[in-house]
């Protein structure tokens, strides 16, 4: 009995020493899942592996490719050559940005010149008119530009009544418009050909009254007197009326007379 006992004990010791083995190991269960999980991973792993020797290998196939087509003759010097032609590249889109800044800059300037010689034009066209025309009807004329673009006009003629604006155009008589049309070219030459020494009217009094007549001839005195002083300047004046002639001055002035 005593040795049975003994057995019993050793087969109870030997019982809880697999028990504590099997607490200390985890459930198999679980240790086999974790195994498929990590055999998964492995052959996902050693796939991307294979995967990327084959791109390996095809790069390094594209580079000898690259590096015996690089030994031909065309490619020959193919460095300095490509220096050589990325600095042209680069001298060309420089030379471009220096050009698209000088165009921006010549607008500018050009938009700034129109607008200071419209203004100076219109206001010896307005002196000229308000001197010259002896109507009560139209108080000034002026030349407005309507912008048609950036760097194009539509130039037009109106005139100023009490205040409102309108256009010259179908409005006015055959000598308001003879009229305007000489005022407007004696202040385009008087703007733009400061240092012009003629200035040739052709029958200027074509359509005009006598008032208006006489007051272009004073117009033009005044314009010979503020010339005096100008050494290479002429008038040159054609016309049939002998009155608006001597009314211009001719003994004054003309050194010369053509009947």
């Amino acid at each position: 009995l005593a040795g049975i006992e003994a057995q019993r004990a050793q087969q109870q010791a030997a019982i809880s020493e697999l028990e504590r083995a099997q607490r200390e190991v985890g459930d198999p269960g679980v240790i086999a899942a974790q195994l498929a999980a990590a055999l998964d991973t492995q052959a996902s792993l050693q796939r991307k592996l294979a995967m990327l020797q084959g791109s390996v290998e095809a790069q390094e196939g594209i580079r000898a490719r690259a590096a015996s087509d690089l030994r031909a003759p065309q490619y020959h010097d193919i460095a300095p050559r490509y220096n050589r032609a990325y600095a042209e590249v680069m001298y060309l889109e420089m030379a471009l940005s220096d050009l698209d800044k000088y165009h921006k800059a010549l607008e500018k300037a050009l938009l700034s010149f129109h607008t200071t010689k419209m203004g100076d034009i219109n206001k010896i066209i307005k002196e000229l008119w308000q001197k010259t025309y002896r109507g009560q009807d139209i108080d000034y004329i002026q030349i407005v530009a309507d912008a048609d673009g950036k760097s194009s006009y539509n130039y037009r003629v109106v005139m100023y009544a009490g205040g409102a604006e309108l256009e010259m155009r179908g409005r006015c008589s055959a000598g308001q418009k003879v009229l305007a049309c000489l005022i407007i070219r004696l202040a385009l030459a008087e703007t733009f050909c400061l240092n012009c020494g003629i200035l040739a009217l052709d029958e200027p009094t074509t359509n005009l009254d006598a008032d208006n007549s006489a007051a272009l001839a004073e117009a033009l005195r005044a314009i010979m007197v503020a010339r005096a002083e100008q050494e290479n300047f002429q008038l040159i004046v054609i016309t049939h009326d002998e009155q608006f002639a001597h009314l211009i001055g001719t003994r004054d002035h003309a050194d010369y007379l053509w009947r």
